[in-house]
């Protein structure tokens, strides 16, 4: 046993790899991205020679996990809340298979959109797939839930979701590590039929999804993450997660409410039954959505259940200790807000950012093309949207550019342009592209191509050197695919090409290709040093 000073994110995968991790399977994006960076470089994990490569996205993440489980080994899936959205296929239909060697997926909330497109809650994701979910309080418990998750889903048989968010993520605090576990060995499913969901099959298979609830509610009740502290107060209190610790910061560590703490779901209501049997309120404090609060709402008719739904606490936005002081009478102390004499300092580019010379001629292009044209997608070339460029039009999520462009192009508008990254483009705007290449619809695709993942850190990018091989396999008119050099001394021939392609009647692709300012940096800095 050791003591570190860990991030939650790296207390997870601290805790993954001496529960007996195999495997991780990830797709870089804030908050979730440490886990596997961490796994990546950690001694244990490269001595054992664990799988530590991202993948292409989420989907093939949670695919290519439960091929590992399928073996026998134990795997762990890691992405931000948006990510579950990509891999809840595979992610729903695991807690009908079931798995063999556990399996555990880490998502990342991300409240007040920090660097994210929306606020959505991971809780109700694990709730669909009736699966247990975890939601660690301070980084000792991320620690002890990732490397306790790995038992728990094969006792159950199920997966299991641990849920952050980023304030715990990206905290520090020590944290006691425990024996490092073996690896499973390779083994096959005892039920040679399990993950094969044919209707005969999965029918048998949900049947037992539904049988094993009671098992996952009992096991809620009796865990040692859902505690109940009682106090003589007709107001009680639901404090889920990170949340708890707000809560015991606004009362110095002595909460005066009857308080359950929950940390695993499904939701113990046997103790939320004790708790309204001693109380004539419940304030339920949680970050994200109002997920438990409704939950207890529907069970706790005779008493006033209060929290986000009523504006006891902010339905936007993460919380704080301020926040809850003002939620139970107590004057704030202002401790979360920012001082004037700091000055807000908007996102931009770097200096001498491929995207930012891209940027100035394609402007410059669609003056003479029209406006509102351009639709944009998710990473650093996002901030395009933003002055001195004002360049997209629209970002919603990965790989919506072109699929975007299409549908407008679709409509009757004519030069409609999709920009996309290398690592988004691979991501999912690979379909998209295919779509329009089976019609011929007439949009232009610039793929700004910095070689890397950028906008987390700078992970490779499946994309490094595959693009044109990618555009032409799809069926991209080699005619009509180009590859510019996004350089202030090439300015007058990257407009020449982008204006002939935007005016182009059918599919085209410019491949806007420099490293990214950063990564080429870094990697003089580690040749300069490689030759001391």
């Amino acid at each position: 046993m050791q003591k570190k000073l860990l991030l939650g994110v790296e207390a997870i995968a601290q805790g993954a790899i001496d529960g007996g991790l195999s495997g991780v399977y990830a797709y870089p994006g804030t908050p979730s991205t440490e886990i596997t960076e961490y796994i990546e470089s950690n001694p244990v994990a490269i001595e054992r020679n664990l799988h530590r490569q991202w993948s292409a996205n989420e989907k093939t993440a949670m695919e290519a996990a439960l091929g590992m489980s399928y073996a026998g080994k134990r795997a762990m899936v890691c992405m931000k809340h948006v990510g579950m959205n990509v891999c809840a296929d595979p992610f729903v239909n695991s807690a009908v298979t079931g798995i063999n060697g556990g399996i555990v997926i880490v998502a990342a909330d991300d409240p007040s959109m920090h660097s994210s497109q929306n606020e959505q809650d991971s809780r109700f994701y694990g709730d669909f797939a009736m699966i247990t979910i975890l939601e660690p309080s301070t980084q000792q418990q991320a620690y002890d839930m990732a490397y306790s998750a790995f038992e728990i889903s094969e006792k159950t048989g199920l997966p299991v979701l641990i849920r952050i968010t980023t304030r715990l993520a990206h905290s520090r605090s020590t944290v006691e590590t425990k024996e490092l576990k073996s690896e499973n060995e390779v083994h096959f499913p005892a039920d040679p039929r399990q993950f094969v969901l044919l209707p005969a099959i999965a029918k048998r298979r949900y049947a037992n999804l539904l049988k094993m609830q009671e098992v996952l509610g009992d096991n809620s009740e009796k865990s040692a993450y859902n505690t109940f502290e009682d106090a003589n107060s007709k107001t009680g209190i639901v404090a889920c997660g990170i949340a708890y610790n707000y809560l015991k910061e606004t009362f110095n560590g002595n909460i005066p409410y009857p308080t359950l703490h929950i940390g695993q779901y499904p939701l113990p209501y046997k103790q939320i039954e004790k708790l309204s049997e001693k109380c004539d309120e419940i304030i339920v404090v949680e970050e994200g959505y109002p997920f438990v609060e409704q939950k207890i709402k529907g069970i706790s008719q005779k008493i006033r259940i209060k929290g986000k739904l009523d504006g006891t606490l902010p339905r936007q936005g993460e919380l704080n200790p301020d926040i809850t002081n003002e939620a139970f009478g107590i004057k704030s102390k202002n401790q979360y807000v920012t001082p004037e004499l700091v000055s807000p300092r908007p996102p931009a580019l770097c200096q001498g950012c491929s995207h930012a010379d891209m940027y100035e001629v394609l402007n410059q292009v669609m003056e003479q093309m029209g406006s509102n044209r351009v639709f944009g997608d998710i990473g650093c070339y996002t901030l395009g949207a933003l002055p001195p460029y004002v360049a997209i039009n629209s970002t919603v999520d990965m790989g919506a550019s072109i699929t975007m462009a299409k549908g407008a192009a679709d409509s009757g508008v004519k030069h409609a342009v999709a920009v996309i990254g290398d690592s988004t483009f691979v991501h999912s705007g690979m379909t998209g592209l295919l779509d329009a290449v089976i019609e011929n619809t007439p949009i232009t695709v610039i793929i700004s191509d910095n070689s890397t993942t950028a906008m987390t850190g700078g992970q490779k990018s499946h994309g490094e050197n595959r693009i044109e091989k990618i555009c032409l396999g799809l069926g991209v008119d080699r005619e009509h695919l180009h590859i510019i050099t996004p350089m202030k001394n090439k300015h007058e021939e990257m407009f020449k090409v982008i204006k002939q392609e935007v005016e182009y009647q059918g599919v085209s692709v410019i491949i806007s290709q420099r490293e990214c300012i950063r990564t080429a940096a870094r990697k003089a800095a580690q040749k300069r040093a490689n030759l001391k």
